[in-house]
């Protein structure tokens, strides 16, 4: 688990262009931390407070909510890299949309086009990006820990954009962004928002750092949360690392429960040897039109991506009306201009 990050960058950030001062606070000059990591990272969902939660989600729903020329500017001439270990398709191009909707510069570096194939260190090729310039770096990467790495050693802010089968904050975020919208809460989020609510999260819990990400938020909202799977896919340490977690193998039992359905793929490219046998798998815990009417037929339905129709999910209830993917993905642009705006505005949101 990544340390919490609440230290100060070595310089202050370049102010707000005054067309764009309105839509965000000013940048705050900051002093050196001891561990040099930047208050604008974020590495993991634990080291935000509840208020800090609320702030990046308020943020989000403004910026989502204007025409798109009140922000155009907000982060004009800023430089951003996106750093990518491993493949991806809605993180890395909701990031690099919303980089671009604030007006900032983003490139793209990955292992198959980089000195990284060659053999460089993850800490190399942060110090080179930033020698040229790049003023944060969103990280994905298959090693757990790799973005507070990367953090301590240029200095500069990182946004985890998902990290072995360690965290996915910014997925977390939008998540609560989606449920909330759904469910008709307050953006404002406190210990008792999610009160009643049970979110069954099913399928590859073992691999997933989604699910690891939304059972150390949404408890902290009141939520019970249910990790649904086949047993050897399922942490028997899960429960005493997160507190607020049940596990179950019945699928249908905790979809009686439940209020939102979260759907995940089996990790295939993590299984390094587990033997799944998907035909029982099908059977046990795809959620179908039968299963969902029969168990819990007014449920939010989620999924984070990618999606495996006719595994996990089926495509009438993956593009029926209780679901929310779409929404998911929209929702992923707005949190992730929120979180840019935040990591070069000094850690404030």
């Amino acid at each position: 688990m990544s340390p919490a990050t609440k230290s100060a960058s070595k310089s202050a950030p370049k102010s707000v262009p005054k067309k764009a001062a309105a839509q965000a606070p000013q940048p705050k000059a900051t002093t050196p931390p001891a561990d040099g990591i930047h208050p604008g990272s974020l590495l993991s969902i634990t080291q935000l407070s509840l208020e800090e939660v609320s702030n990046i989600l308020a943020l989000a729903e403004r910026l989502a909510g204007e025409s798109s020329s009140k922000h155009a500017t907000l982060l004009e001439n800023r430089k951003l890299a996106l750093l990518f270990y491993e493949s991806s398709t809605r993180t890395r191009t909701s990031f690099e949309l919303a980089a671009k909707s604030l007006g900032a510069m983003t490139t793209l570096v990955s292992d198959k086009s980089s000195s990284i194939e060659k053999g460089e260190s993850l800490k190399d090729t942060g110090l080179t990006l930033r020698a040229l310039g790049a003023e944060c770096i969103i990280l994905r990467h298959n090693a757990s820990g790799s973005p507070y790495l990367l953090a301590k050693h240029t200095g500069l802010p990182v946004l985890n954009a998902g990290d072995g089968m360690h965290e996915h904050p910014s997925q977390a975020l939008l998540d609560l962004r989606t449920i909330l919208s759904r469910l008709g809460k307050k953006q404002a989020v406190t210990e008792t928002t999610l009160d009643g609510i049970t979110v069954c999260i099913t399928g590859d819990i073992l691999h997933s750092r989604v699910a690891r990400s939304n059972a150390l938020l949404l408890p902290r909202l009141g939520a019970k949360v249910i990790l649904c799977g086949p047993q050897q896919l399922l942490p028997p340490e899960a429960v005493d690392l997160y507190p607020g977690i049940t596990l179950e193998r019945d699928f249908d039992k905790a979809l009686q429960q439940s209020q939102v359905a979260m759907m995940l793929r089996i990790q295939k490219e993590r299984l390094a040897g587990m033997q799944i046998d998907l035909a029982d798998y099908q059977k046990q815990y795809q959620l179908h039109e039968d299963r969902y009417f029969k168990h819990a037929p007014n449920a939010v339905v989620m999924h984070p991506g990618p999606m495996i129709r006719g595994l996990e999910i089926t495509a009438d209830i993956a593009d029926g009306p209780s679901s929310a993917i779409e929404e998911q993905v929209r929702n992923g642009l707005a949190i992730r201009m929120a979180l840019l705006a935040r990591a070069l505005n000094g850690g404030a949101a």
